[in-house]
């Protein structure tokens, strides 16, 4: 009996991947393996809306809180365990679900890790005390393919590659692994013709990957999308996002620049530390994962092959959760 082939659920921020997902893992015997950044990081519950106690009890969930603020976590880290887990799962007869919207996670485990070396704690320290004006201007002179691609109001990242460009002397879009566009993937089958699938699946292969792994996307209209963050940004207040951030900060939370990096943690911080006003912040907030919900679209549609699926407004789900079955 084949082992099941796992699935891969993509989407921006509040699009309804998890709650897709966890009816989904129901309908067909599935287990949940997130990809996301900051959902491994345990204390980081309301701020990264972490699966509830019922959910999980529903459906095994899996790499959410394995990390204490003080630990690292990166892309390696996350492929080891993530392909410990999916063997785990596929031994069982159950269906690996991947579900978050971590895309460089997600890209690392389907098509591999680059050959970049790992941090230097020295430099790291003194790149992260440079302006980012400064190196954003050193990566363009060395690197003007990756200045072209980087987020570069993202430090974490920008720091990362003049890292790996110091450390090496070579480009580090040089040093990546060898990623394909969405158009050389071979083999998989498209998903349907119905309009609601606006483009064709295909697979993303590698050497640890079943070739015929499907990779959905959920897609709303912006002002929906919009709405629902707003909605998803007030509940999260609502439930004491202040009060645990003001937790986390007695556990390491700012010396965590990676878990700073999470949407709501970082604006409440400085509302604690008095630079802004309660209500400035939950719109700070909102703007902010607005904008970060973008650009998820705008990589997801660049960097994986996605057989994407349009929600209506106030759809459910359960009608995109029959249809990805069907085609399992």
């Amino acid at each position: 009996m084949t082992a099941p082939l796992p699935i891969f659920l993509v989407g921006p921020t509040a699009s309804g991947k998890s709650a897709v997902a966890l009816a989904l893992a129901e309908r067909i015997g599935g287990e949940i393996i997130s990809v996301d950044s900051m959902q491994v990081y345990r204390g980081l519950d309301i701020g990264t809306a972490k699966p509830t106690a019922e959910e999980r009890a529903r459906v095994p969930h899996h790499l959410i809180d394995v990390v204490d603020l003080a630990e690292p976590f990166d892309a390696a880290k996350f492929v080891e365990l993530a392909r410990k887990v999916e063997q785990d799962i596929r031994a069982r007869r159950r269906v690996p679900i991947f579900c978050g919207g971590t895309g460089l996670y997600l890209k690392a485990y389907l098509e591999g890790l680059g050959e970049a070396p790992p941090a230097n704690a020295e430099l790291r320290e003194k790149l992260e005390a440079t302006p980012l004006a400064d190196l954003l201007r050193e990566l363009e002179q060395r690197d003007p393919t990756t200045y072209a691609r980087i987020d570069k109001q993202n430090p974490r990242r920008v720091i990362r590659a003049v890292e790996v460009i110091r450390l090496t002397a070579k480009p580090f879009s040089e040093q990546r692994a060898h990623w394909r566009s969405p158009s050389d993937s071979r083999g998989n089958e498209a998903l349907s013709s119905q309009s609601a699938i606006r483009s064709p699946q295909s697979a993303v292969d590698h050497p640890d990957t079943p070739a015929a792994t499907k990779v959905f996307g959920l897609e709303r209209t912006p002002a929906d999308l919009h709405a629902r963050i707003n909605g998803r940004v007030d509940g999260m207040f609502a439930r004491g996002l202040v009060e645990e951030t003001r937790e986390l900060l007695k556990h390491g939370l700012e010396q965590n620049r990676t878990a700073m990096q999470a949407l709501g943690y970082r604006q409440v911080v400085q509302h604690l530390q008095g630079r802004l006003a309660l209500r400035a912040t939950i719109e700070l907030v909102k703007a902010r994962t607005r904008q970060f919900a973008k650009r998820q679209m705008t990589w997801f549609r660049r960097q994986l092959s996605v057989g994407w699926l349009s929600v209506e407004s106030g759809d459910d789900g359960q009608s995109l959760v029959a249809r990805i079955a069907r085609s399992c």
